[in-house]
């Protein structure tokens, strides 16, 4: 298997500004259906915020989601691929950080991210064709 990040990443990126408050990101990924944003400053993208940050970050800890920025719950990047990097290394980046979301980036600018949801797809869809070829191959 030979794929790019750049043949299975989600394109549709949204990034926000690490001072926009966390109910407003909220509000965000309830609309567009997305479990994550890229936190961005000064358009530099410096960390991730998901559905689990909000979880463990503020609602565990009962706070105020209108009071607490993005930047101060969001978790900062650790790693990231160039659309050209082969697939099995992003999913060995993603492996050795413990991470279920992986930014792509490309001259500093976010153009996608790869989730396990991506992965996922990706596998079915290599199991799907193999699984046709073999059958073609006993015919």
């Amino acid at each position: 298997m030979n794929d790019r990040v750049q043949d299975i990443m989600t394109k549709k990126v949204i990034s926000i500004d690490e001072g926009i408050m966390a109910n407003e990101a909220a509000k965000i990924m309830t609309e567009k259906r997305i479990s994550s944003l890229i936190v961005e400053r000064e358009n530099v993208p410096i960390g991730i915020i998901t559905e689990k940050d909000f979880v463990k970050k503020i609602c565990t800890k009962d706070l105020v989601s209108s009071k607490i920025k993005v930047g101060t719950i969001m978790s900062k990047i650790q790693t990231y691929a160039s659309p050209d990097t082969q697939v099995e290394v992003a999913v060995q980046r993603m492996v050795n950080h413990k991470i279920r979301r992986l930014p792509i980036l490309s001259e500093g600018k976010v153009v996608g991210i790869i989730t396990v949801t991506d992965l996922a797809r990706q596998l079915r869809t290599i199991l799907l064709v193999d699984g046709i070829l073999s059958e073609e191959n006993e015919v």
